[in-house]
This record gives C-alpha cells, sequence and structure tokens, in this order.
C-alpha cells in the first residue's frame, strides 16, 4: 500500500504473484496466491497453434454499443498461450468519447477441444495485472480439474498493465514517493502537510501522464468491460472466479447484469456497502489479528528474535518500529528503513502463512541493524525489482479507490475510526493513517457504497478465511448475506483467501460448483 496507508482497499491478492523476485524471496511464490508477475514481452511461438472463437453475443445490447459487442477477436499465439486484445469505450455513457484496448491472455482448457466456456479470473487490487496472473501462475490461479474443462482467461482492467493503463512517476520519482521519510515528526501538522504535497505532486503526475482517462478508471466501467469481454468470447453467461478485489469487480457485474450470471467464485470478499474509512480500519485490525497469529508461531521456534508472551513480542515489535521510525537504518542503496517501509515489510508476508518464516528473517535482521531483507520484501509488495517497477499497480490502486470510494467520513468519524485502530490494533495503528492521495485527487469519486443483491443472479459462491488480514473474514459473511443468491463457504485458517490453497474441502466445494453448475450447501465450513 502506499506509504501514508490512505483509507483505502489493500492492494491484494494483490499484491502480488512474484515470478521476477530475487532469488530468495522465491518461496513467497510457492507459498502464496498474491500474485502479480512481470509485464515483459510476450515472445510468440514459431508454430502458432491454431486458434479457436465463438461467435459474439449480441443478445439485448444496445445499438450504439454493437460495434464493441461485435468484435471479432484476433488471437495470436504467446508463448503457451493466446493472447488478444479487445476495444472498449472510454465511457461507457458516452461512446463517442473514445475508446481504449483491454489486453486478454487464455490458457486453453487442457481435457477437450470443447470447453464448458471461458472462465474470466481477476486476482485482486485493485490494479494487479490478470495477464500476467494466468501467463506467469495459471497452476496457481485455478486448479487441475478446472484448466482442464476451462478456457482460463485472465484480462488486465482497464488502466491496468498491458491494457489503456494510468502512468505518473518515473522509476526515481517513485521511490521517493514510497520510501522518501518525512522531514518532520510524525503526527504533526508540518508532517502530514508534507505528505499532502507529496500525494498532490503525485495526483497532478498521474493526471498530466494518463492521456485522460482518470475519470473513467472506475469499477463500475470494469464490470462493463467485463460484460463486453465475455460477450466477444461468444459466452452467454459469465463464469468468473475474482480474488479480494475482484469479489467487488465481480459483484458489480451481477448488480448490473444479474440476467448474464453463470458461475460466479468469489474468494477473499470486500464488503461493498461500508465506506473507505471502515475498509482502512477494518484491514487494520485484520492484520493486527494476523501478527498475533504469527507471533504465536514464531515464539514457539527458537530462531524467533522475539521473547516472552505473544503481548510481550507486540509490545517489543511496536518498540522497534518506534525505534526506525526516530533513527532510520540506511540501506546499501541509499534508501533509508523508516517505520512505513518496515510495516510494508511486515505486510506482505503475513499474506500467506507459509511466508511467516520470511517476517522472521526480516525482522531478525532489522533487530541487528541490518534493513537489506525489510527492503526486499517492501520492494516486491510495491513490484520494485532491481530500481525498476514492472508493474502500474500503486497508481491503477489508487486511481481506483480515488474513484470508487467518496470521501465522507467526518471529524467525528475519522475520531471514532482512530479510537478503535488504538484499542484493537495498538501495534499497527500509529504507523498506519497519514494523508490520504484522495482528498487531492483531481476528480471526485463516482462510485457508490451499497448492499449488492444481484436479484435474479444464479447462485454466487463467496469464500471466506477466517483470518484474512487483508479482507477480513466478516465482509465475507456480509456480501454472503447480501447477494439474493450468496452461498458461503468458510476456510478456517490464516491468510489472504482460501480455494486452491490446500484445502480440500474448499476446493471440492469451489470445483463442484464451477464444473458442474452445483452449489456447495450455504454455510459450509471448512476446518
Amino acid at each position: 500500500m502506499p506509504r501514508s496507508r490512505p483509507a483505502r482497499l489493500e492492494r491484494t491478492s494483490t499484491r502480488r504473484a512474484r515470478f521476477r523476485i530475487p532469488s530468495v524471496l522465491a518461496g513467497l511464490v510457492a507459498a502464496s496466491l498474491v500474485l502479480s508477475g512481470c509485464l515483459s514481452a510476450l515472445i510468440p511461438d514459431t508454430a502458432p497453434r491454431p486458434t479457436t472463437s465463438k461467435a459474439p453475443d449480441v443478445d439485448g445490447v444496445p445499438a450504439e454499443l454493437l460495434p464493441y459487442y461485435e468484435q471479432t477477436l484476433d488471437w495470436e499465439a504467446c508463448a503457451d498461450f493466446d493472447c488478444t486484445t479487445v476495444r472498449a469505450p472510454l465511457d461507457w455513457a458516452d461512446p463517442t468519447k473514445g475508446d481504449i484496448e483491454l489486453s486478454l491472455i487464455r490458457s486453453r482448457a487442457e481435457a477437450t477441444d470443447e470447453p464448458i466456456g471461458s472462465l474470466l479470473m481477476n486476482p485482486g487490487g485493485p490494479g494487479v495485472s490478470g495477464v500476467a496472473y494466468v501467463r506467469d501462475a495459471v497452476q496457481l490461479a485455478v486448479g487441475d480439474a478446472v484448466r482442464a474443462q476451462f478456457d482460463t482467461v485472465g484480462f488486465d482492467p482497464r488502466g491496468v498493465g498491458e491494457s489503456t493503463a494510468v502512468t505518473c512517476l518515473d522509476a526515481p520519482e517513485m521511490d521517493a514517493y514510497l520510501y522518501d521519510i518525512p522531514a518532520d515528526p510524525r503526527g504533526t501538522e508540518a508532517w502530514s502537510d508534507e505528505l499532502r504535497e507529496r500525494n498532490r505532486d503525485f495526483a497532478d503526475a498521474c493526471e498530466a501522464n494518463s492521456d485522460g482517462i482518470l475519470p473513467y478508471i472506475t469499477t463500475d466501467n470494469a464490470a462493463r468491460d467485463l460484460d463486453l469481454m465475455r460477450a466477444v468470447l461468444g459466452d452467454t453467461e459469465l463464469n468468473y472466479l475474482g480474488y479480494s478485489y475482484g469479489t467487488f469487480l465481480g459483484a458489480t457485474y451481477a448488480k448490473l447484469f444479474p440476467e448474464k450470471v453463470g458461475r460466479l467464485v468469489f474468494d477473499g470478499a470486500v464488503d461493498p456497502a461500508i465506506p473507505g474509512e471502515d475498509i482502512g480500519t477494518t484491514q487494520a485490525i485484520g492484520f493486527e489479528s494476523a501478527l498475533r497469529a504469527y507471533m504465536a508461531s514464531c515464539l514457539a521456534d527458537d530462531e524467533c528474535p522475539f521473547r516472552g508472551s505473544v503481548d510481550d513480542a507486540m509490545a517489543d515489535l511496536g518498540t522497534l518500529l518506534a525505534s526506525v521510525d526516530r533513527d532510520p537504518l540506511p540501506n546499501a542503496d541509499g534508501r533509508m528503513l523508516g517505520a512505513d517501509t518496515l510495516m510494508t515489510a511486515i505486510i506482505r508476508p503475513l499474506y500467506s502463512q507459509g511466508t511467516w518464516p520470511y517476517l522472521t528473517t526480516a525482522l531478525t535482521d532489522v533487530l541487528e541493524g541490518d534493513p537489506t531483507f525489510a527492503f526486499l520484501l517492501a520492494d516486491d509488495y510495491n513490484s520494485r525489482v532491481d530500481g525498476v517497477y514492472v508493474d502500474n499497480q500503486t497508481e491503477a490502486f489508487t486511481t481506483y479507490n480515488c474513484m470508487d470510494y467518496p470521501l465522507e467520513a467526518t471529524e467525528d468519524d475519522r475520531a471514532e475510526a482512530e479510537a478503535l485502530l488504538a484499542a484493537e490494533a495498538p501495534t499497527i495503528a500509529p504507523f498506519w493513517g497519514g494523508s490520504d492521495p484522495c482528498e487531492v485527487w483531481p476528480y471526485p469519486a463516482t462510485g457508490v457504497r451499497e448492499p449488492i443483491a444481484a436479484d435474479g443472479a444464479a447462485p454466487i459462491v463467496v469464500v471466506g478465511t477466517t483470518n484474512d488480514p487483508a479482507t477480513p473474514y466478516e465482509w465475507s459473511v456480509s456480501l454472503a448475506e447480501q447477494l439474493s443468491s450468496g452461498v458461503l463457504v468458510t476456510r478456517v485458517g490464516e491468510g489472504h483467501t482460501g480455494y486452491n490453497k490446500g484445502n480440500d474441502c474448499v476446493d471440492t466445494a469451489v470445483e463442484t460448483y464451477l464444473l458442474e453448475g452445483t452449489a456447495p450447501e450455504d454455510d459450509l465450513r471448512c476446518e
């Protein structure tokens, strides 16, 4: 997340599948479903496989949108996949304003020439590349049985990656935005002013360098793009697997097009009804809970740098954060490790229990005065490799959130949130707040925060994990209750998202639904 940690959605599934990270972090890839992959050029095969296309579904499409829905896809071989682009209107409310491009990648059904259909998938964010996710980690995106029977289709939503993308800062400027330590003491008015000016410079750069697309980078528009992709792929209904933010995108689709809902699975749900202030507060409490679970595990290991009870260890971690806030640690590349970057490094491994050992390594090293590994974790979180930002997740993440979440919090709301944070997330709370980039965004939000019922939709399966830090379990419960056809599946455990994470009960429930159309029993609990 941006260093000032605005009260907006966590970049998840964000944050990312990482097949381009240093070898010391390679285990993060296998352990985490939070993937993003690099955006390097795709290299066509020398002998392209024949491609297949079905006629677009144009049933009920208004005349002014037929030129988009009647597109014929031009698939090209790209390594072991098929790739194409789809033309979409910049503004769905006024198609005369121009077009954007959406990038798609297809992993063909492995066991049949007559797949059930296309399974579109979104790994989260907002801002994670679905193209990179499928290209680099399709086996983590969906299970073997699903890949055998569906064409798995990844896409970059508008504003993201290889689609028409938001562009803001160059690499040195992004380094300054994400890593520079404010000159003024935390919590002072001058500190807030400095962060606000930094956010203003970022927003101005996004406006100057993004060719007028910022006001149209919204989840509502992205959901309409999703229907366009469904149609040009030749599917009469949408089959979809969305992780984290991808659940909000999918729920928005179901609200707009309930009659087109096929088999939808939402994993690690976002509650569409709660405001941005509550999103940030609930996430902070979720990460505090995950951090306590990590500490309990760490203390049972002789290699743990902490001692005593979990409360003792959390207090010591708070002391460490305060220490680097006062006296940042120099990194070999000249950057300084302060509390904000250390918090980013702490959050990154909390997405998956399998990556907790990396947090132990980073904290042990920082306690010894070495920030190297902490910077590796923070850089991985921020998609930074060898000084280069390999995607535009920060830019897209900020744009979507600023356009989706109205700034409605009052002073009383903020005071209440701060009090709740101090009580429920005392270790994280001092380093969570700051200036919100959306306060200086050049366009007002157009999104609304409201429950989504999607009346008339086919069953929608919602998977929630009980100690998910990024999308807390109560959000999945809430979304499943809001949806008129929602079916909740609970994974009891740690980490972000639940499907294809080693729980046979969850995997069977999801895959039976996707493959056979048979929804699991509501409130299925998978230990």
